[in-house]
């Protein structure tokens, strides 16, 4: 499989935008709009005027002539909401343009360590349980780390792991508790705790609330700011393991560091939101289209893609029907066809975006 390509000039999409400046302006932009539009629709909307009186209200810059449930709306149910599928959404981004550029494979994901499996199975187990809010949180989160650390043992199981070690580590560990979760829904109460498994695993912002933003929050943020620190050795690491080493590299323990950053953030999001898989995948190609292949613009365009990506996404999920749709169906109905096209482009010998 081809490794992605490091860019030294700028690409050719730059002089569509004039400046990388002016890009993350265009994306802030459209991710300010995003958010305004998932908390003024829904099956009870909201005007955007309502929305910019409730917002400004504390700072005295409007009059309360709006009721009483479109201040809750705004402030209890969708403010959250929309703040916390951004935050997942952007870390999830992110985490999957680090992971691509670090194991050279442009099909990598945040579920390629087996973190969200894991993860999945730590949250399976609190709602077999009962448990919920923080309990449920922190199982989710303890559990994913657990898999990142059975990931490092099997693939340093030799004193050395290279890519191919730790990406089949990662499949293997990532089945395993896949098969854990199946067997906790097994023993589930049909009536009960197996339908919130099920709904929980497939994704979704219903149950967002301040104290699960403030939860997940340091997190993903501290996930995302060690990626963003990492972005220049990310480059390096690009180019092959023997290229990064004869550059001064230590290639495994800043490919170890990413991955940990990278779990620290899956983990935070897969706790609250449960498993929203492709966006890791996707995000990170559509900003190669913008920015090329160099990873000091690819990382933070894809943090502001996958925020307005999953904002979107959630918006559409408790809009278009009377009921709510899980989130990964929507982004598994618009992701498998777009891995399609890049599956197809390999396979003809090009180079996917």
């Amino acid at each position: 499989m081809e490794s992605l390509r490091l860019e030294t000039q700028p690409p050719a999409s730059w002089s569509l935008f004039g400046s990388r400046r002016l890009i993350y302006a265009v994306l802030g932009l459209v991710l300010t709009g995003s958010l305004l539009l998932g908390v003024c629709l829904g099956q009870y909307s909201v005007t955007p005027t309502t929305v910019w009186g409730i917002v400004t209200s504390p700072l005295g810059l409007s009059t309360s002539d709006w009721t009483i449930m479109d201040e809750r709306i705004v402030t209890l149910l969708r403010g959250p909401r929309v703040l916390l599928a951004a935050l997942c959404g952007a870390g999830l981004a992110m985490c999957g343009a680090a992971l691509q550029g670090v194991f050279r494979n442009p099909l990598a994901s945040p579920e390629l360590l087996g973190v969200s499996s894991g993860a999945g199975f730590g949250g399976a187990i609190a709602i077999l349980l009962g448990a919920s809010g923080f309990v449920l949180i922190g199982a989710a989160f303890i559990s994913g780390m657990l898999a990142l650390l059975i990931v490092g043992a099997i693939a340093r199981a030799g004193g050395r792991s290279d890519i191919t070690t730790t990406i089949l580590a990662g499949v293997i560990v990532g089945a395993f508790f896949t098969a854990l979760v199946s067997a906790v829904q097994l023993f589930s109460d049909p009536q009960n705790s197996l339908p919130a498994i099920v709904f929980w695993l497939m994704g979704s912002f219903a149950t967002s609330s301040w104290d699960r933003l403030l939860i997940a929050a340091p997190a993903i943020v501290a996930g995302t700011l060690v990626l963003w620190a990492m972005r220049f050795r990310i480059n390096v690491l690009s180019l092959g393991e023997e290229e990064a080493g004869s550059l001064g590299i230590p290639v495994e323990r800043d490919r170890w560091l990413v991955c940990a950053a990278a779990s620290l953030t899956v983990g935070a999001a897969v706790a609250v939101a449960g498993i929203v898989g492709w966006v890791g995948i996707i995000v990170p190609h559509a900003a190669r289209l913008l920015v090329g292949h160099d990873n000091r613009d690819v990382l933070p365009t894809s943090c502001l893609l996958g925020a307005i990506y999953l904002s979107l996404i959630d918006t559409c999920a408790r809009s278009l029907t009377a009921a709510e749709l899980p989130l990964g169906i929507l982004t598994a109905i618009i992701g498998a066809p777009i891995i399609a096209v890049l599956l197809g482009r390999m396979v003809r010998g090009g180079e996917p975006a």
